[in-house]
């Protein structure tokens, strides 16, 4: 049978053999390369084919015996399959950025490409060939940068195809979309996390936006074609994209104290097989402190900073299930932390069912009160709301139906 794989210098973690799995039933494995091995991997190795990353992409462009039309435009190679006569070199990042833009109405509109590394010039070339009236290249040091941006405030389109937001530094964004009144559409190249602060800016800003993990898929799917020849249906670039979303995203859960959020999370945890974590769990045992001596000895103020600090290390993880605190809602800076690579889903109780034992605020109002204060920011909060009204089998199963 013949073997693929991806070829780069240092590849960590890799979605590749999984999603090539789904696409079709070769082996594809990863082959990590030092630079002054590559000569004799690519002259050497028996693989039918292989995707490309970095820094290789130029690199293995002397070793071809033809390109694409796209590859030899664009001047980057990330797909090799061997004919008869050598290797041929394709660009699939290009389709995969236009299929993720493919809803987006590029033609006749300004764009900014940030960033100017080797993914740039493939959006670059896409951008031009969608019919982008203009695409500007944004780099740090380049004669349009971030200290001249207000030159471009007239750009409907931004691309970010730099790493800036990419996991483990999340939250950071490489621009504010303040400063773009006739902004139209955002894409942001990265898919850890689901949603960058470049993608929750646009979200608030009711800005149509997306994120790459659509573009991962898709080239993936393009580069499957090219291995084995026949045509792959979309429909499976939107079924792939969903599965590995819900593999990848966090589930949280969130609702007033004592709804039993904790309890539903571990259920939810188990039938899943993720992990889990709950937020003030992992508060009392990295502070070696219980919540009501926090609340006692240092004020509420005090606890809520060291619970968004748990939160933002909680939220840039992925697949996990995380129960948080009644209380995490009243700022909302936790919001974007919980939403970045969460499913946040509203759990909801009767509120004669809620204890109040244990629980700070509740032993000092009422739970009609708390409610009242809290409602609406659990509103904005979730995008999935559960009632826990019966037994946890049947809450479960609920939950399960809305996670669809």
């Amino acid at each position: 049978m013949q073997r693929y794989g991806l070829l780069g210098e240092k590849l960590g973690h890799s979605y590749s053999p999984q999603l090539h799995a789904q696409l079709a039933s070769y082996p594809y494995d990863l082959y990590e390369v030092a630079p002054e091995r590559l000569d004799a991997f690519l002259r050497t190795t028996e693989l039918a084919g292989m995707n490309v990353t970095i820094p290789y992409k130029k690199a293995v462009i002397p070793y071809c015996k033809a390109l694409s039309p796209a590859a030899a435009r664009i001047g980057s190679v990330n797909t090799l399959v061997r004919r008869a006569d050598g290797w041929y070199g394709d660009n699939t990042d290009y389709d995969g950025f236009c299929y993720m833009a493919r809803d987006f109405a590029i033609a006749g509109k300004k764009a900014l490409v940030l960033g100017n590394g080797g993914v740039s010039l493939t959006v670059q070339q896409a951008l031009r060939d969608l019919g982008a009236r203009e695409a500007v290249v944004i780099s740090r040091r380049g004669p349009d940068n971030y200290q001249n941006l207000a030159r471009h405030a007239d750009a409907q389109i931004i691309a970010n195809a730099t790493p800036v937001g990419m996991y483990p530094n999340n939250g950071a964004s490489p621009l504010d979309l303040a400063g773009f009144p006739r902004l139209e559409g955002v894409l942001d190249l990265i898919y850890n996390p689901a949603r960058t602060a470049l993608l929750l800016q646009a979200e608030r800003r009711g800005i149509a936006c997306n994120g790459g993990l659509e573009m991962l898929v898709a080239q993936a799917k393009r580069a499957a074609e090219l291995f084995t020849g026949r045509a792959i249906a979309d429909s499976e670039i939107e079924r792939i994209t969903r599965s590995l979303a819900g593999q990848m995203q966090n589930i949280v859960l969130i609702g007033m104290p004592g709804c039993g959020k904790t309890t539903l999370g571990k259920a939810l945890a188990d039938r899943l097989g993720r992990p889990f974590y709950d937020a003030d769990a992992v508060l009392e045992q990295r502070t070696g402190r219980s919540i009501p001596e926090i609340f006692r000895c240092d004020g509420e103020a005090a606890f809520r900073a060291l619970e968004t600090q748990t939160l933002a290390e909680l939220g840039k993880g992925s697949g996990a299930v995380i129960a948080t605190g009644g209380g995490c809602v009243t700022r909302p800076e936790n919001a974007p932390l919980l939403r970045q690579n969460g499913r946040v889903v509203w759990v909801k109780r009767p509120l004669d069912r809620l204890p109040v034992s244990g629980r700070p605020i509740s032993q000092q109002m009422s739970a009609a009160a708390i409610y009242a204060q809290r409602r609406d920011r659990y509103a904005a909060f979730a995008a999935y709301t559960v009632e826990n009204d019966g037994p946890l089998a049947e809450t479960l199963a609920k939950l399960l139906e809305v996670l669809q």
